[in-house]
């Protein structure tokens, strides 16, 4: 959660408007919806303290990215208006003793 709210952050900082946070879809959730520049950005966020089992976005796999193009499916239903949708993954690592670190992978699909 903490490297959530931290995206959120940066993500602001950016010149995203965040439309929501941990929206939810039956069993599925975007951990971020926002838009910038007339784009809708479903982005999925991973975070770590530690290195020892790799970077937090390759925690992000086909089964992750499959739910979240069936929750943005039903974003749109609910919200037509968007033409042009875009999905991405903030990666945050927060190691101690080290300033946080974002790696963000825009436009990413299957």
């Amino acid at each position: 959660k903490k490297g959530e709210e931290l995206a959120v952050v940066d993500f602001i900082k950016a010149g995203y408007e965040i439309l929501h946070k941990n929206w939810r879809f039956k069993n599925k959730e975007v951990d971020i919806i926002g838009c910038r520049n007339n784009i809708l950005h479903f982005i999925e966020v991973k975070t770590t303290t530690t290195l020892k089992f790799g970077y937090p976005e390759e925690k992000v796999d086909k089964k992750k990215l499959r739910h979240l193009i069936d929750a943005s499916a039903e974003y749109l239903f609910l919200h037509p208006q968007w033409q042009r949708i875009q999905f991405d993954v903030l990666s945050v690592t927060m190691l101690p003793a080290e300033e946080v670190a974002y790696f963000l992978i825009e436009d990413v699909y299957l």
